[in-house]
């Protein structure tokens, strides 16, 4: 649910963003970091036990979040270009979302308790 939150939020952002303001790629980067940072409080409270001092937990789930940025950026750059996705950005966000949900869930649980699995 928090991340479902978290998403819909990022979604709504970049779908705003990419219309009216900026590139795909900045307005993928806006939407995920605004979610990220929801993301974190909320997973905080209700998802995860924190077994990390919240600063550490913090700084680590920043740097988790950096890289997946970085890499569904990527995703977007490529899909934008994508023909047969004929430059939709819902698509093309769902696509991103999606390939980067399970790296972003396993690497926050690594963030907050010290495991994978």
């Amino acid at each position: 649910m928090s991340s479902s939150v978290a998403t819909i939020v990022d979604y709504i952002l970049y779908q705003i963003l990419v219309k009216y303001f900026f590139s795909t790629e900045v307005s993928y980067v806006l939407g995920a970091s605004v979610g990220m940072l929801i993301n974190f409080f909320l997973q905080k409270k209700h998802i995860f036990e924190l077994n990390r001092p919240l600063k550490i937990a913090f700084v680590i789930s920043l740097l988790v979040s950096i890289g997946g940025i970085s890499i569904g950026t990527y995703i977007v750059s490529i899909l934008k270009e994508v023909e047969m996705l004929g430059g939709n950005q819902f698509i093309i966000k769902a696509i991103a979302t999606g390939t980067m949900f399970f790296y972003n869930f396993y690497m926050k649980r690594f963030a907050f308790e010290k495991r994978f699995i």
